[in-house]
C-alpha cells in the first residue's frame, strides 16, 4: 500500500467515524426538564432525579441529554418554557412543580409528560384517574396541597391559645384557591380567625410579615409553593426576626432554623421521579403508569427554635416527630 492509498484509507476512516459520532449524538434521547424554581434551590433534588434516572440505565451526557428550563419563581414564564421544549422535540418532558403541569399539558398532547407535583389533577381534567391516568401524563404526587390543613392542625397544637393565625399563599399558584378553602375550613373548625396573606414576589414577602405583626397573629402557615422554597432563607429569617411560630412544607426550612415542617421526603420523591422518567424513555406509556402517591410523611421539629420562641412543644407532638433538631 503506497502513501497516497494509506492517507485515503485513514481519512475515510476519520470521516466515517465522525459520521457515526454525529448519528450517535442525533440518536441520543432528550429530556426536557421544566421547573418552577431556580437551579440553586433545586440542585439537591435535581441530583436525586438524575440518580433515579441512572437506575433505569440513563446517564446524563452518556446516553441521554437534559434540556433544563427554570422559571425562577416567575410562573408566567412556564407556558413559553414548555412551548420551547416542545419545539425542540424532546422525547419526554419532566415537570418539577405543580404550576408547570398545566403549562406542559397545554403545550403538547403527544410528547409524554412525567410530573413531580401536587394538586387535584382529576378535578382539573388533566388525568382520568390515579390508577390509569390516560393521555400523555403520569408522575409522582407530592400531596402538597392536601397537607396544608394538616399543617394548620400541627401548628395549632404548638400555639393552642392563638386567636389569629396567618396563611401565606402565592396568588400565582394554581392550587392557592384550594389551599385557602381547606385551611379556612380547619380554622373554622377550631374557632380560630384565619388571615390570608399573599406573596408572589420577594418584596411582597416582607410586606406579608409586616402584616403578621400588625394583626398580632399567633402563628403562620406557609402554603406549599416552590417560590417559597426558593426564598427559604428569607422566610426563616423573617419568622425569627418577628418571633412568629411558623410551619413549613419541607425539612430544609427546619434545618435552616425554622420551627416545624410536615411533608414528603423530597429527595426520595425526586429519585422516584427520575425512575419514572427513565421508564417512559424506555418505552412505557404514561397512560398505563399509575400516578404514585407518597406512603409516608416526615414531621421535623427544631427544639432550639421553639426555645427561642418560648414555646413548650407537647410530648404528644415530639412522640410523633420523625426528626427532632436540638
Amino acid at each position: 500500500m503506497n502513501r497516497r492509498e494509506l492517507m485515503l484509507l485513514l481519512s475515510g476512516g476519520t470521516v466515517a467515524g465522525a459520521v457515526r459520532g454525529v448519528r450517535a449524538a442525533e440518536a441520543m434521547p432528550a429530556i426536557g426538564f421544566l421547573a418552577n424554581n431556580s437551579p440553586g434551590s433545586n440542585a439537591p433534588f435535581a441530583a436525586a432525579f438524575r440518580r433515579g434516572l441512572s437506575e433505569t440505565g440513563y446517564v446524563e451526557g452518556r446516553n441521554v441529554t437534559i434540556e433544563y428550563r427554570w422559571a425562577e419563581g416567575h410562573y408566567d414564564r412556564l407556558p413559553a418554557l414548555a412551548a420551547d421544549l416542545v419545539s425542540r422535540k424532546v422525547d419526554v418532558i419532566a415537570v418539577a412543580g405543580t404550576s408547570g403541569i398545566n403549562a406542559a399539558k397545554r403545550a403538547t398532547s403527544t410528547i409524554p409528560i412525567v410530573f413531580y407535583g401536587g394538586g387535584d389533577l382529576i378535578a382539573a381534567g388533566l388525568v382520568a384517574s390515579l390508577a390509569r391516568p390516560g393521555g400523555n401524563m403520569t408522575g409522582i404526587s407530592l400531596m402538597s396541597t392536601e397537607l396544608n390543613s394538616k399543617r394548620f392542625g400541627l401548628l395549632f397544637e404548638l400555639v393552642p391559645r392563638a386567636k389569629v393565625i396567618a396563611l401565606l399563599v402565592n396568588p400565582n399558584n394554581t392550587t392557592t384557591e384550594r389551599t385557602t378553602r381547606d385551611v379556612q375550613a380547619e380554622a373554622h373548625r377550631v374557632g380560630v380567625q384565619l388571615q390570608i396573606l399573599k406573596a408572589g414576589k420577594e418584596d411582597e414577602i416582607d410586606a406579608a410579615f409586616a402584616t403578621v405583626v400588625e394583626i398580632h397573629a399567633g402563628g403562620l402557615v406557609a402554603g406549599s409553593d416552590p417560590f417559597f422554597n426558593s426564598r427559604r432563607e428569607q422566610l426563616v429569617a423573617l419568622a425569627a426576626h418577628h418571633a412568629v411560630p411558623a410551619i413549613w412544607e419541607w425539612r430544609d426550612f427546619v434545618v435552616a432554623g425554622g420551627l416545624i415542617s410536615y411533608g414528603v421526603n423530597l429527595a426520595t420523591g425526586s429519585r422516584q421521579f427520575g425512575v419514572y422518567v427513565g421508564r417512559v424513555l424506555a418505552g412505557a406509556k404514561p397512560a398505563d403508569l399509575p400516578i404514585q402517591q407518597p406512603t409516608g410523611f416526615e414531621l421535623v421539629i427544631n427544639l432550639q427554635t421553639a426555645k427561642s420562641l418560648r414555646l413548650e412543644v407537647p410530648q404528644s407532638l415530639l412522640a410523633r416527630a420523625d426528626e427532632v433538631i436540638e
